[in-house]
């Protein structure tokens, strides 16, 4: 088997440094596996798994909830949240530095990707951040590092797609992602709070005290937002409707908001509809390729012999996760969220589910992992949307945001010693 998992693992790198994609990628050394090991022919089985990969009733939900985004995306929104937040965040210790944090999660709620969350209050808090005087490194990171928060605050892509790899109620993932979402916008705020006492002089003094009552009236920008959210998020925990149903909710909604808002124009709706289309046909193409190539180890006996390899090492549920963190992290430098979850799924969910680890505890793990890979140079997705924003070079954003990957790691660190975190609230709700 040493031969085989070198050659599998040899040509996926060979092919990916070689700057081939990775839907691509996945279905070349799939081919190439059955071929060289076995005698079974490639073509029939790779059109019985592609289709089963991608037919799935629960990829629905997908392409609605990317929709969604996009179409907020080039909305108002952004520009209406940070103006009704200003007011209430101007006199915590850091000050405004927090519109990123707390827009960052309630757009996540809306959104589901972490790159158009990241772009979407980037593209207003950045020159306003920035015009004020506020500290262009904190700037950069914490907007990269809340950015995060679109995988881990439902609805999620990441979610959805770990889910169908897992198999396990993309229902109960959301619920899951909740309480471990408010942690992160926790520790991104207080380290925001604790920085600034710390470097007084880097913060803009405090602008002109507002009245509850002015507070309240610009608040009133935030009510379609949070209107929207209660719909999409209300109507899964309560069991009105799937998450699929809420999706199309959620499309329905953000069509309205934008009309309502004066932001929908037939160009922007034929732009996030195509949008939309490209980044849905990417994730079903990974997803579809890499059940293929899951298939064509699994002929060969790979993902079985790792997990038995992993096994015999004798670890414990603790150093087994400390290892499996490790990887993620490598592989982040490398690969996308998307195919990070379902090149390894195959492997490594037989080895968690026999180390007794509950598979919904895992999902929030592996999207608290997979949200340190969007903003880990070279592939960090955030880390481009940042230099796209502010013209930076990676390495500047990459310091910059390198107190946000350390946070990330301690919240993996906080899931694992209080696993209630990601677990209660399922239980408690479904």
């Amino acid at each position: 088997m040493v031969i085989e998992t070198v050659f599998v693992l040899g040509l996926l790198f060979a092919l990916l440094l070689g700057g081939v994609w990775i839907g691509i990628a996945l279905f070349a050394l799939g081919w190439a596996t059955l071929t060289v090991f076995t005698d079974t022919l490639p073509g029939p089985l790779m059109a019985n798994t592609t289709w089963g990969a991608a037919s799935a009733w629960s990829l629905t939900a997908l392409p609605m909830f990317i929709w969604m985004g996009e179409i907020l995306t080039r909305s108002r929104v952004s520009e209406d949240m940070f103006k009704g937040l200003v007011p209430w965040l101007n006199r915590l210790p850091g000050r405004l530095l927090h519109c990123n944090v707390v827009g960052c999660g309630i757009f996540a709620a809306i959104c589901g990707s972490s790159a158009a969350t990241a772009a979407t209050i980037g593209r207003m808090t950045v020159p306003e951040l920035t015009r004020r005087g506020y500290d262009e490194r904190m700037v950069i990171g914490s907007l990269a590092g809340s950015g995060t928060l679109g995988l881990m605050i439902p609805p999620s892509i990441m979610m959805i797609v770990y889910g169908i790899t897992a198999e396990v109620s993309i229902a109960r993932l959301f619920i899951a992602g909740v309480l471990p979402g408010l942690l992160l916008i926790l520790l991104f705020s207080g380290f925001i709070a604790i920085w600034a006492m710390r470097n007084p002089s880097k913060v803009p003094a405090a602008e002109a005290r507002t009245t509850l009552k002015e507070k309240l009236w610009e608040s009133r920008l935030l009510i379609p937002t949070v209107l929207l959210i209660a719909a999409i998020i209300g109507s899964i925990y309560t069991g009105i409707a799937t998450p699929t149903e809420a999706a199309a909710l959620g499309v329905l909604g953000s069509l309205i908001l934008s009309v309502v808002s004066g932001s929908m124009t037939w160009k922007v709706f034929w732009e996030s509809a195509m949008a939309a289309t490209r980044i849905s046909c990417m994730i079903g193409f990974i997803i579809a390729s890499a059940g293929f190539l899951t298939t064509a180890t699994a002929f060969i006996g790979l993902p079985a012999a790792i997990a038995q390899g992993i096994s015999n090492m004798g670890l414990s549920p603790g150093g087994l996760i400390i290892m499996l963190t490790i990887i993620f992290i490598v592989l982040g430098c490398f690969l996308d969220g998307v195919s990070m979850i379902v090149l390894t799924s195959a492997v490594l969910l037989p080895t968690v589910t026999a180390a007794g680890i509950d598979l919904i505890w895992f999902g929030i793990f592996v999207i608290l992992v997979v949200e340190m890979a969007q903003i880990t140079p070279p592939v960090g997705f955030n880390l481009f949307v940042l230099q796209s924003l502010t013209g930076r070079d990676m390495f500047t954003i990459a310091r910059a945001t390198m107190p946000f990957f350390f946070l990330l790691l301690l919240a993996v660190a906080l899931l694992w010693f209080a696993p209630w975190l990601a677990v209660w609230l399922p239980k408690a709700m479904l």
